[in-house]
């Protein structure tokens, strides 16, 4: 605290609230006249029920008196932040973001990329592929994907996973069970792979399921390849990044039937599965680095403008 002291900045940004350090300046006496600023992407999508959840609310509420600004990522955290005790009046959006300008200036050559890719994977060239991107762990869901996907029985889709995790030997096991080629499993891709990753697919989907999937940044990620996309209701970036039916679809966690059809409508209209992605191409540009700083200096020329 002294160093802060020291300096004496006109305002602190704090990237969550739950550490030991983020208490102690947010408790320090010394520091009471010094706007704190709270950046986080916590929801209430997924919410627990019970006496230790309510309790943890209620601290956040005495808590968050301390803060003089929020800055949500998207609006379930907006939600989260102004059931957490942080006025409305008080937040000011700072969309989560990825660097949109890197992935669009390399969707060309990932398009190119993509297609020697499906050659090399024996994915016949009119099949659509649905893309899994993430950790293969029981917070996303891949096995749901793959259940709904094996039920659907699409008679050329192809189910791609990328990535790696404490599933994929269950993944393997259940893939094994469907006809060659349908279900592949590809590995890790490294950040600059995975623009090739997503051009690859027709559809991307994260099924996650609970509070752990605070956003989901693959989406981002996806929509800046023109990718439309299906989304649990667990998902935070979901009231965001999808408007049903034009840029994806959002579908209720936990819900293989759901899933399922949601599947089917979309790999039903190769089209309009382009169509949708154009417009999640569209729509991703208000979630931009831009986006987040503009939020950032306004609620800095709110906080800063108070006697």
């Amino acid at each position: 605290m002294n160093a802060i002291l020291e300096w004496r900045p006109d305002a602190v940004l704090l990237f969550g609230y739950a550490y030991l350090s983020h208490l102690r300046l947010l408790l320090d006496p010394r520091l009471w006249r010094l706007p704190i600023l709270l950046r986080g992407d916590s929801h209430y999508l997924a919410r627990r029920r019970g006496l230790k959840p309510a309790l943890a609310a209620l601290g956040r509420r005495l808590l968050f008196r301390r803060f003089a600004a929020g800055l949500p990522v998207g609006q379930a955290n907006a939600v989260w932040m102004a059931q957490s005790g942080i006025p409305r009046r008080r937040l000011f959006l700072a969309p989560h973001a990825v660097d949109n300008a890197r992935f669009q200036a390399a969707a060309p050559e990932a398009e190119l990329a993509a297609r020697a890719w499906r050659q090399q994977l024996g994915i016949p060239a009119a099949a659509p592929v649905v893309l899994f991107a993430g950790k293969f762990e029981a917070k996303k869901r891949p096995l749901d994907l793959l259940a709904a996907f094996a039920a659907l029985q699409h008679p050329t889709a192809v189910l791609v996973f990328v990535g790696a995790g404490p599933l994929e030997a269950e993944l393997r096991r259940r893939a094994a069970a469907l006809a060659p080629g349908r279900v592949l499993l590809q590995g890790f891709q490294n950040q600059s792979a995975m623009p090739r990753t997503y051009a690859l697919a027709d559809l991307v989907v994260l099924p996650s399921f609970g509070s752990g999937e605070t956003w989901g940044l693959c989406i981002n990620e996806a929509m800046n390849l023109a990718k439309p996309v299906i989304v649990s209701s667990h998902v935070g970036c979901g009231p965001d990044l999808v408007i049903p039916g034009q840029t994806g679809w959002i579908v209720p966690a936990g819900d293989g039937d759901a899933l399922k059809g949601a599947l089917a409508k979309a790999l039903s209209d190769p089209q309009r599965l382009k169509t949708m992605g154009r417009a999640a191409r569209a729509h991703i540009e208000h979630y931009s680095y831009a986006e987040a700083t503009a939020g950032l200096k306004q609620a800095l020329q709110a906080v800063l403008a108070r006697p």
